[in-house]
């Protein structure tokens, strides 16, 4: 199983049990805010914003709560003033970390950041070291027991879908697209009734780094975890590619 994908359902199932809701609510409101002060309210024209209303929904997000974010984000009420900052650096074992910060206080998420990689003997490092390894893509996951590889791949790839593959082990479809295409493909598998684990646009190692003892992993996926766990954090992003059955327990 590729890194991306177990890291993404590691995700996925903390937040599902996760009892403190409205810390998933806050990390998607703050990302709204954002898109719609760059790029305007209306879901049509930004993409952006259309991919996080389908985010927020699939977590049961209060529209109440939706519409006070975009309003922020449009001026309309006020309200604190976001802005992203990336952070780059590296676990032990030349583990590729990116941690992409939403924050009201940069002074504030720079020290609990830096504070993270300290506590796990990592090491921050300086803009775009490990950035330039990366891409940005949009990928969706799947589970194969709810459709057919074959009804899959015709709807995904005529929906601009750049890549498909089946992960036996894990039980799920992985999509990759680009990211203007990344809105198209889960409007069409919504419309073809296909419900998708995850979809997001993410940040993908072009090589990732294969981990196969429990030990590294559990630290790697710990000091993630930790990271994830800042609030001014919306995500984190890394080359390590490992099979999730290596943390379970």
């Amino acid at each position: 199983m590729s890194g991306h994908s177990a890291w993404a359902n590691i995700k996925h199932k903390k937040q599902a049990n996760d009892a403190k809701r409205g810390k998933i609510f806050s990390k998607i409101a703050k990302e709204m805010m954002i898109s719609v002060r760059s790029n305007g309210k209306d879901p049509i024209t930004n993409l952006t914003l259309r991919t996080l209303l389908q985010k927020a929904r699939a977590s049961n997000m209060p529209s109440t709560n939706i519409e006070r974010a975009i309003q922020r984000g449009a001026g309309e009420v006020e309200g604190e003033i976001f802005e992203e900052v990336m952070y780059e650096g590296y676990a032990p074992g030349g583990i590729g970390v990116i941690v992409q910060v939403l924050t009201s206080n940069r002074n504030r998420a720079a020290a609990e950041v830096r504070h993270t990689f300290t506590r796990f003997s990592g090491n921050l490092g300086a803009q775009n070291s490990v950035m330039r390894s990366f891409q940005r893509k949009g990928v969706i996951l799947v589970d194969d027991a709810t459709v057919t590889e074959e009804k899959l791949m015709e709807v995904a790839l005529e929906a601009g879908a750049s890549d498909m593959v089946h992960d036996a082990d894990a039980k799920q479809f992985e999509i990759t697209t680009d990211p203007a295409a990344f809105g198209p493909v889960v409007e069409a598998l919504a419309k073809a009734n296909i419900a998708t684990v995850s979809a997001e646009l993410s940040l993908v190692a072009d090589l990732m780094v294969p981990l196969t003892e429990a030990g590294p992993v559990k630290k790697i996926v710990d000091f993630m975890e930790a990271l994830e766990d800042i609030d001014d954090v919306q995500n984190v992003y890394s080359n390590a590619d490992f099979d999730p059955k290596l943390v379970e327990g």
